[in-house]
């Protein structure tokens, strides 16, 4: 079992930052966001200095009904490879739903969704984690999610369901402390419970993050400071072991550097205080070898398919929620992800905002109430503003011809002329209609 420290998920935006902690014994990046060929410079240095960087996925959908998707796999095991990294970490949710299993246009939820926890479920996930650990050059580990809804007829508890997976896949465990908190608070469900029902000698390492509650829910936002609840869980859970790694997750709304480092030291408090009250030191667990995993027989398959489609489909496309849930809680997730895609193209597409200012967020709202996200954020920002353009928009026609010139130049016939000269006279022509 590799020891790791305490570290922290590295994100551009506090790379430097990250650099000069020195008591930082390890990274997490985020896998989709790492080219093996290309490696950020930061992620060099660190690695030169001999901290370790485990690259984190965020999109390969285990707990999905397909089969593991043989590309993202090969890239996922690249970064691995790239990095150098002693193990890789993906999560326990489907991420799409729909395609050749029911015969329906795939949609993309943009976001890590919950698994039913019944037993057809957990054969699927069983095959499909088998299926990546097969495919990957270093250990497996898969994370528990936070839910802002649960699942009718659900058959175990989050800690049966995770013990039957590590018994049975031989999986290793990243068990996000702030995620059991979302749960206890969103789903009634006990955080020293699912502790007690865990397989511990399992456990790769620990995520802590902050996050905030609005009319009742908790959204795990990655935005704001550890609230205490989730230091107190993580204090549990060292009572009962040593976590091999324990990391801090904070993905946007950055704060000062002192402040990360101060949240660390806290970490590090809680981790004592859990060690200190542990009743003698445990010996290192000794894990057997994993149980065969059979197929999951194909109506099975089915079957998962049509239930998570059919609630991808009401949470993106407006489609009646499936018997048995939370309509309330499920339109609490439908706007929450909303809210999320609107940001994400953003990012990916930071031109749109400032062609379309005030008027991006309501437009693309509005947009994504009717089309569902069927590819990547790159694709839905295309079709997003191929849309607009569709309709006559925006109203302003010198933003309109901006956005028409973004536009064709990432999705045109033929590239769009990349000479300095050209470029200059289309950004002169851009003014002089704004005038």
């Amino acid at each position: 079992m590799v020891r790791l420290g305490t570290g922290i998920g590295w994100r551009p935006e506090i790379a430097d930052a990250v650099e000069r902690m020195p008591a930082v014994d390890w990274v997490e990046a985020v896998a989709e966001n790492v080219c093996p060929g290309h490696l950020p410079e930061s992620l060099l240095r660190l690695r030169e200095r001999g901290v370790t960087v485990v690259p984190h996925g965020v999109s390969l959908g285990l707990g999905g009904a397909e089969r593991p998707d043989e590309t993202r796999l090969t890239a996922l095991a690249e970064r691995a490879e790239a990095l150098g990294s002693p193990l890789v970490t993906e999560h326990i949710a489907f991420v799409r739903a729909g395609g050749a299993l029911t015969a329906s246009p795939r949609l993309e939820a943009g976001h890590l969704l919950p698994v039913p926890r019944t037993r057809d479920a957990l054969d699927v996930l069983c095959e499909n984690v088998r299926i990546a650990q097969d495919a990957l050059p270093v250990p497996l580990a898969v994370e528990n999610i936070a839910a802002l809804f649960s699942w009718p007829g659900e058959e175990m508890t989050e800690g049966q369901f995770l013990y039957e997976l590590a018994d049975r896949t031989g999986v290793r465990l990243l068990i996000d402390v702030a995620n059991l908190h979302t749960n206890h608070v969103n789903r009634g469900e006990d955080p020293a419970k699912a502790l007690a029902e865990l397989p511990l000698e399992a456990l790769a390492y620990v995520h802590v993050a902050g996050g905030f509650e609005r009319d009742g829910v908790w959204h795990d936002s990655h935005a704001h400071p550890v609230p205490r609840p989730v230091l107190d869980i993580l204090t549990d859970l060292a009572s009962r072991v040593s976590p091999p790694g324990v990391l801090l997750e904070r993905d946007e709304n950055f704060p000062a550097p002192e402040e990360l480092e101060r949240e660390l030291d806290t970490i590090r408090e809680a981790l004592a205080t859990g060690g200190a009250s542990r009743t003698a030191a445990l010996p290192e667990p000794v894990r057997t070898a994993a149980r065969a995993v059979p197929e999951a027989p194909a109506p099975v398959r089915e079957r998962l398919a049509l239930e998570q489609t059919a609630l991808l489909s009401a949470l993106v496309a407006g489609t009646p929620a499936p018997e048995g849930f939370d309509r309330v809680r499920l339109g609490v997730q439908a706007r929450a992800l909303a809210a999320k895609r609107a940001d994400v193209v953003a990012k990916v597409a930071p031109e749109l905002p400032v062609i379309l200012g005030d008027g991006y967020r309501p437009a693309f709202l509005a947009y994504a109430q009717r089309h569902p996200m069927t590819g990547g954020y790159r694709r839905d920002a295309l079709e997003f503003a191929g849309r607009l353009l569709a309709e006559g928009r925006p109203a302003d026609a010198g933003a309109r011809t901006e956005l028409r010139e973004w536009w064709q130049e990432r999705s045109g016939p033929k590239p769009r002329s990349r000479r300095p000269g050209v470029r200059l006279a289309r950004a002169t022509r851009r003014v002089l209609l704004r005038r």
